[in-house]
């Protein structure tokens, strides 16, 4: 298991990436990003948006266990963040997330 807030924090230091729902929506669209972090308070028909869309487009999706607030502090940002699109990981493994969430996915469809 990485550290989710370590590789949150080193992404958005050394990687590209979007903040924001409406930006989460276009790329989840475009097939843009490589990985959406959603907040767990993040909108419902937000999520549901994003969700859709990136089945077409093969975006990873993970759901941060902590609220929009807990993101925007783990982002070091002083505002809240609903969702994060990464562009480009930079020095940090946080593509793995979208591994493991897809083994977490697997073993509960098997169970």
């Amino acid at each position: 298991m990485i550290d989710i807030e370590k590789a949150i924090a080193t992404t958005v230091k050394t990687g590209k990436v979007q903040f924001g729902a409406n930006k989460a929506v276009e790329n989840a669209k475009m097939g843009r990003a490589k990985l959406i972090i959603l907040a767990s308070n993040c909108p419902r028909n937000v999520v549901e948006d994003i969700m859709n869309y990136s089945r077409f487009s093969n975006v990873q999706v993970v759901i941060y266990k902590g609220t929009s607030i807990d993101l925007g502090g783990v982002c070091g940002k002083p505002f809240m963040v609903s969702a994060l699109s990464v562009r480009e990981p930079g020095d940090s493994d946080i593509l793995k997330l979208s591994e493991e969430a897809k083994k977490e996915t697997v073993e509960e469809t098997n169970a």
